[in-house]
Protein backbone atom coordinates (compact mmCIF):
# COMPACT_ATOMS: atom_id res chain seq x y z
CA UNK A 1 0.00 0.00 0.00
CA UNK A 2 1.45 3.35 -1.01
CA UNK A 3 0.80 6.01 1.60
CA UNK A 4 1.03 9.77 1.56
CA UNK A 5 2.05 11.30 4.87
CA UNK A 6 0.96 14.82 5.74
CA UNK A 7 0.46 17.00 8.81
CA UNK A 8 -2.54 15.96 10.89
CA UNK A 9 -5.57 18.21 10.72
CA UNK A 10 -8.17 18.44 13.46
CA UNK A 11 -10.75 16.54 11.33
CA UNK A 12 -8.22 13.74 10.71
CA UNK A 13 -7.38 13.52 14.41
CA UNK A 14 -11.10 13.48 15.24
CA UNK A 15 -11.58 10.59 12.80
CA UNK A 16 -8.63 8.75 14.36
CA UNK A 17 -10.22 9.18 17.80
CA UNK A 18 -13.22 7.12 16.63
CA UNK A 19 -11.14 4.05 15.78
CA UNK A 20 -11.80 0.97 17.89
CA UNK A 21 -9.51 -2.04 17.97
CA UNK A 22 -10.55 -5.60 18.76
CA UNK A 23 -9.41 -7.23 21.99
CA UNK A 24 -6.71 -7.48 23.19
CA UNK A 25 -5.76 -4.20 21.45
CA UNK A 26 -8.48 -2.02 23.01
CA UNK A 27 -5.90 -0.08 25.03
CA UNK A 28 -4.98 1.58 21.72
CA UNK A 29 -8.47 3.10 21.45
CA UNK A 30 -8.63 6.85 22.08
CA UNK A 31 -12.29 6.59 23.15
CA UNK A 32 -12.92 10.00 21.60
CA UNK A 33 -10.34 11.77 23.77
CA UNK A 34 -8.31 14.44 21.96
CA UNK A 35 -4.68 13.57 21.35
CA UNK A 36 -1.96 15.20 23.40
CA UNK A 37 0.54 17.21 21.36
CA UNK A 38 -1.36 17.13 18.05
CA UNK A 39 1.46 19.10 16.42
CA UNK A 40 3.63 15.97 16.61
CA UNK A 41 1.16 13.85 14.62
CA UNK A 42 1.18 13.15 10.93
CA UNK A 43 -1.48 11.15 9.14
CA UNK A 44 -1.06 8.56 6.41
CA UNK A 45 -3.56 8.51 3.58
CA UNK A 46 -3.95 5.74 1.02
CA UNK A 47 -4.44 6.02 -2.74
CA UNK A 48 -8.14 6.87 -2.26
CA UNK A 49 -7.29 9.66 0.26
CA UNK A 50 -8.75 7.59 3.12
CA UNK A 51 -7.08 7.91 6.50
CA UNK A 52 -5.03 4.71 6.84
CA UNK A 53 -2.81 5.43 9.82
CA UNK A 54 -0.77 7.93 11.74
CA UNK A 55 2.81 8.54 12.78
CA UNK A 56 4.17 10.52 15.70
CA UNK A 57 7.67 11.82 16.39
CA UNK A 58 8.88 13.23 19.68
CA UNK A 59 12.38 14.33 20.58
CA UNK A 60 13.50 12.61 23.79
CA UNK A 61 17.04 13.57 24.71
CA UNK A 62 19.35 12.32 21.97
CA UNK A 63 16.66 10.04 20.52
CA UNK A 64 13.51 10.32 18.45
CA UNK A 65 10.49 8.46 19.82
CA UNK A 66 8.49 6.99 16.96
CA UNK A 67 4.84 6.11 17.46
CA UNK A 68 2.52 4.80 14.80
CA UNK A 69 -0.76 3.06 14.22
CA UNK A 70 -2.76 1.60 11.39
CA UNK A 71 -6.52 1.92 11.07
CA UNK A 72 -8.05 -1.07 12.90
CA UNK A 73 -9.36 -2.82 9.78
CA UNK A 74 -5.87 -2.69 8.23
CA UNK A 75 -4.10 -4.44 11.13
CA UNK A 76 -3.12 -8.08 10.89
CA UNK A 77 -3.01 -7.97 7.08
CA UNK A 78 0.76 -7.89 6.54
CA UNK A 79 0.95 -4.13 5.99
CA UNK A 80 2.86 -3.25 9.15
CA UNK A 81 6.45 -3.69 8.01
CA UNK A 82 6.05 -1.45 4.98
CA UNK A 83 4.22 1.12 7.12
CA UNK A 84 7.00 1.10 9.74
CA UNK A 85 9.66 1.45 7.06
CA UNK A 86 7.88 4.39 5.41
CA UNK A 87 7.79 6.15 8.77
CA UNK A 88 11.48 5.42 9.33
CA UNK A 89 12.31 7.03 5.97
CA UNK A 90 10.40 10.11 7.07
CA UNK A 91 12.17 10.14 10.45
CA UNK A 92 15.59 9.94 8.76
CA UNK A 93 14.66 12.77 6.39
CA UNK A 94 13.55 14.96 9.30
CA UNK A 95 16.00 14.03 12.04
CA UNK A 96 19.06 12.59 10.30
CA UNK A 97 20.96 9.82 12.01
CA UNK A 98 19.59 10.32 15.53
CA UNK A 99 18.65 7.22 17.52
CA UNK A 100 15.08 6.05 16.93
CA UNK A 101 13.15 4.33 19.71
CA UNK A 102 9.69 2.80 20.03
CA UNK A 103 7.78 1.15 22.80
CA UNK A 104 5.17 -1.54 22.41
CA UNK A 105 2.75 -3.08 24.88
CA UNK A 106 4.22 -6.39 25.99
CA UNK A 107 1.09 -8.29 24.93
CA UNK A 108 1.35 -6.90 21.38
CA UNK A 109 3.66 -9.59 20.05
CA UNK A 110 2.41 -8.94 16.51
CA UNK A 111 3.78 -5.37 16.53
CA UNK A 112 6.98 -6.39 18.31
CA UNK A 113 7.71 -8.91 15.53
CA UNK A 114 7.18 -6.19 12.90
CA UNK A 115 9.54 -3.83 14.73
CA UNK A 116 12.16 -6.58 14.99
CA UNK A 117 11.86 -7.26 11.25
CA UNK A 118 12.36 -3.51 10.68
CA UNK A 119 15.62 -3.63 12.65
CA UNK A 120 14.58 -2.71 16.20
CA UNK A 121 16.03 -4.54 19.20
CA UNK A 122 14.78 -4.74 22.80
CA UNK A 123 16.51 -2.16 25.00
CA UNK A 124 14.42 -2.25 28.18
CA UNK A 125 11.01 -2.46 29.77
CA UNK A 126 8.69 -0.15 31.68
CA UNK A 127 5.11 -0.04 32.99
CA UNK A 128 2.64 2.66 32.02
CA UNK A 129 -0.75 3.27 33.62
CA UNK A 130 -3.48 3.44 30.97
CA UNK A 131 -6.84 4.74 32.10
CA UNK A 132 -9.40 1.96 32.00
CA UNK A 133 -6.70 -0.69 31.48
CA UNK A 134 -4.52 -0.35 34.58
CA UNK A 135 -0.78 -0.85 34.62
CA UNK A 136 0.40 -2.14 31.24
CA UNK A 137 3.94 -3.54 30.77
CA UNK A 138 5.78 -2.11 27.74
CA UNK A 139 8.90 -3.22 25.89
CA UNK A 140 11.34 -0.49 24.83
CA UNK A 141 13.02 -1.01 21.47
CA UNK A 142 15.77 0.84 19.63
CA UNK A 143 16.58 0.80 15.93
CA UNK A 144 19.86 -1.09 15.50
CA UNK A 145 22.42 0.79 13.45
Amino acid sequence: MKLRVEPATQPALAERATWHYDAPYTSYDDDGRPVKNPERFLVARDETDALAGWVYFEERGDAIFYGLGLRPDLTGRGLGLDFVRQGLELARARFGSRRIVVDVAEFNERAARVYERAGFRVSGKHVRHIEGHGDVPFVDMELAE
